[in-house]
């Protein structure tokens, strides 16, 4: 059984996508890795194509026919891991946000008993670096306004930094999995909690990107605002 495979969705990161797979290559872990790429104009499949030479049997490329948002992205990757024999399975930015070098103690917590591992920048304070002021506080005030509305204990509600068990993602009906950005992530964590599995935060640095275009906007934002409400209104109902 493989010890786990990192998902990285991309758009555009011609820049970053060598870089982040022989890093995570390199770990002693053993990871996989598995692309997915929205049809990126600037050749990011095809530079992927081109490393699986290098590394044919740990490294997988899925390219969609256009930009369908992050949370389709990993809906895509999931699907594709769970048809195959992965016990643990991660999300990770491509642009170096996420460290590599966090990865093992992500699986290590799942490994040890925990259902979804999280890589955590506020649970042990605010450890982010290279982010405006304005950006941390819409991020940790995101997380405490989801916190005030679902009940949710979790200190990163909006990370997208996680190692979930297969078990997790079998529960959940992908199928109904309909948010795209950071209420994808909300989305994802919440569906874990109401299903009472463990959650745990680990504390990581999160670094902002020093290559690429954010693919942040005013659109995703505003989902998760609403987002987080019709999640809390269909856990009540029954309808989650």
């Amino acid at each position: 059984m493989e010890s786990g495979i990192v998902i990285i969705p991309t758009y555009n990161e011609i820049e970053n996508i060598q870089e982040i797979v022989e890093a995570v290559m390199s770990l002693s872990s053993n990871f996989h890795v598995l692309v997915v790429d929205d049809n990126s104009p600037d050749g990011t499949a095809s530079l992927v194509f081109q490393l699986q030479s290098q590394y044919s049997e740990r490294l997988f490329l899925e390219v969609r026919e256009g930009k369908n948002g992050l949370g389709t992205a990993y809906v895509h990757g999931f699907k594709w891991a769970l048809n195959r024999s992965y016990d643990y399975i991660i999300e990770m930015d491509a642009d170096f946000s996420h460290n590599p070098l966090d990865l093992p103690r992500l699986l290590d917590a799942c490994v040890g008993g925990t259902d979804m591992a999280i890589g955590s920048r506020y649970v042990t304070g605010v450890n982010v670096v290279n982010w405006p002021l304005n950006r941390v506080l819409l991020s940790y005030f995101a997380s405490v306004y989801v916190r005030l509305i679902t009940g949710m204990e979790i200190k990163d509600t909006t990370a997208g930094f996680v190692c979930y068990r297969r078990k997790v993602l079998e529960s959940i009906d992908l199928n109904k999995i309909r948010f795209v950005g950071y209420a994808f992530q909300i989305e994802m964590k919440y569906r874990a909690y109401v299903k009472k599995f463990v959650i745990k935060e680990v504390p990581i640095i999160f670094t902002d990107r020093t290559k690429g275009q954010s693919k942040m906007s005013k659109g995703i934002i505003r989902e998760a605002i609403l987002g987080v409400i019709v999640l809390r209104f269909k856990q009540l109902v029954n309808r989650l």
